[in-house]
C-alpha cells in the first residue's frame, strides 16, 4: 500500500514494517470488535498473536515521530483545527488514564478515559492530526508509572494545555491554521482564549452561560489622587458598568434572528434562532486588573419543542455578519461525523491494553488509518464508503500477500487440476 509507504522510516525493521501491515489491514477489516485477537482473525496472513500484540504493548517505536510523519504527509494542508476532548468508557480500572471523570459519550460522570484531539477541517474533510491522553494525577505516582509504563518525563497536563500543545505541534508541520474551533471544555478558560490572540488566530469557541463579560468595551477611569502620598496611577471601572453572564445579556436582547443553511457536505440543514453582540469577557479584569480582547458573543437556540441555549465566543472582526459568526462556529459539526466513523468502524476506542505507549501506539494508526480513507476520498472517491474502502483494501493486501509469497499462486495452479466431489 503506497500510503504506508510513508511511514516505513518510523519503525527499525522489517518485522515492525510487516506489523504495521498487519493492524491497519485489521482496523480496515469487517471485525465488528477492533481488539487485537479479533482483528488477527481477519487479515490476510496474520503470523503470531504474540509478535502482533508485542509491536503494539512493547515495541520501541515512536508513537510522535509517527504523528510528526503523518502531519507531514497530509494531501491538503490548510483549514481550520477543531479541538475536542473524547472519551472512552471502561469497565475496569486498570487501563492506563481510567478514573471517575465526565464522560461526553455517556454525558455524565463515569469510569473512562479521556483524550484531548487536533483535527484539521478543510470544509469538506477532516483529518486526525493528534491526541493527547489525558492522565488524572492518581497516574502519575511511582506505582501507577510502573504499572501502565508511563515514562518519568510525562507530567500532569491540564486539557487545554494539551489543547495548546497540539496546535503548536499541527502549525509546526508546516499546515496552514485559519481558525481554531473547541467546545466550553477549553472556551472556558481565559489562558486557552489568550493564547489564540497571541497567535492571532481567528476562533469560535463554546462557553457555560454563567461566564460573565462587560457589553462593548467598558470605559475605565483614573481614581481622584488624595492630598498624600503617591498618585493612583491603576483605572478602575466607571462608575456603573458592571460585569453580567451572557446568558443576562441574551435574555435581554429583543431582537433575534433566525438563520437557516446547509454545509457542504452535510446531510443535514441546520436552523437557529441566534443573536450577537461585542462583548469583553470579564475574567481578566477581575484576577488581573486588565481587560481582555473584545470579542462576540454569539448566543444561538435551536428551533425545537424545547430549545436550548448555547453561547460562543467568536473572534473575527468586528464588520463580520452573523451568518459568517453562526457559520464559523458550526464548523464543528465535522468532528462528530469524524468520531462516529474513528470509533464504529476503526475501533479507535476498542484498545483493550493497559499500557501508556501501547495506547498511544493504537490511536496513531487508527489515525494513520482513517487519514488514509480520507485521502482516497479526495482522490477519486468522495463518496467512498467504509465497506468500499473496506473491498478495496482488502484487494490491496491480496496482492501484496501474492507479491511477497509467489509460490502461493502455483499452489492455487496446481488446485485447477483438483476433482472435488460433493
Amino acid at each position: 500500500m503506497r500510503w504506508l509507504e510513508a511511514f516505513k522510516e518510523c519503525f527499525g525493521h522489517r518485522a515492525q514494517e510487516l506489523a504495521l501491515r498487519r493492524y491497519v489491514h485489521g482496523l480496515l477489516s469487517d471485525s465488528a470488535r477492533k481488539s487485537m485477537e479479533a482483528m488477527l482473525a481477519r487479515v490476510t496472513e496474520p503470523g503470531s498473536y504474540q509478535a502482533f500484540q508485542h509491536f503494539i504493548t512493547n515495541a520501541p517505536w515512536s508513537a510522535d515521530r509517527v504523528w510528526r510523519r503523518l502531519r507531514a504527509v497530509v494531501p491538503e494542508r490548510e483549514g481550520l483545527v477543531i479541538i475536542d476532548g473524547t472519551s472512552f468508557p471502561k469497565q475496569g480500572t486498570h487501563s492506563v488514564g481510567v478514573a471517575r471523570q465526565y464522560c461526553g459519550t455517556l454525558g455524565k460522570v463515569a469510569n473512562c478515559q479521556v483524550a484531548v484531539t487536533a483535527a484539521l477541517w478543510t470544509g469538506v474533510r477532516a483529518y486526525l492530526l493528534g491526541a493527547a491522553l489525558y492522565l488524572p494525577e492518581v497516574w502519575l505516582t511511582d506505582a501507577a508509572r510502573a504499572q501502565a509504563s508511563i515514562p518519568a518525563g510525562v507530567r500532569f497536563q491540564e486539557k487545554w494545555r494539551q489543547a495548546l500543545t497540539l496546535l503548536r505541534q499541527v502549525r509546526a508541520s508546516g499546515l496552514t491554521v485559519t481558525g481554531v474551533l473547541a467546545d466550553a471544555e477549553f472556551g472556558d478558560n481565559s489562558l486557552f482564549r489568550a493564547m489564540l490572540h497571541r497567535l492571532r488566530l481567528p476562533y469560535a469557541v463554546g462557553v457555560s452561560s454563567s461566564q460573565t463579560v462587560f457589553l462593548g468595551r467598558p470605559r475605565l477611569v483614573l481614581p481622584p489622587g488624595g492630598r498624600l502620598g503617591r498618585p493612583r496611577t491603576r483605572p478602575t471601572l466607571a462608575a456603573g458598568v458592571q460585569p453580567v453572564t451572557v446568558a443576562a445579556v441574551a435574555a435581554a436582547h429583543p431582537r433575534w434572528r433566525r438563520l437557516s443553511w446547509r454545509n457542504r457536505g452535510a446531510v443535514r440543514r441546520w436552523t437557529v434562532e441566534c443573536v450577537a453582540l461585542r462583548v469583553t469577557p470579564a475574567h481578566d479584569w477581575r484576577q488581573h486588573r486588565r481587560l481582555a480582547p473584545e470579542v462576540w458573543l454569539l448566543a444561538e437556540r435551536d428551533t425545537g419543542e424545547t430549545p436550548q441555549t448555547k453561547y460562543h465566543f467568536v473572534h473575527l472582526p468586528a464588520t463580520a455578519s452573523w451568518t459568517q459568526l453562526v457559520r464559523l462556529t458550526h464548523q464543528r459539526w465535522a468532528i462528530e461525523q469524524q468520531y462516529r466513523e474513528l470509533k464504529t468502524n476503526l475501533g479507535l476506542d476498542h484498545f483493550e491494553g493497559r499500557s501508556f505507549p501501547g495506547w498511544h501506539h493504537h490511536v496513531v494508526l487508527t489515525a494513520i488509518t482513517y487519514n488514509f480513507l480520507q485521502a482516497e476520498r479526495r482522490r477519486r472517491l468522495a463518496g467512498l464508503t467504509f465497506p468500499q474502502a473496506h473491498a478495496i483494501v482488502q484487494e490491496i493486501f491480496t496482492a501484496y500477500l501474492f507479491a511477497q509469497r509467489p509460490h502461493y499462486l502455483k499452489r492455487i495452479e496446481a488446485l485447477k487440476s483438483v476433482q472435488l466431489r460433493i
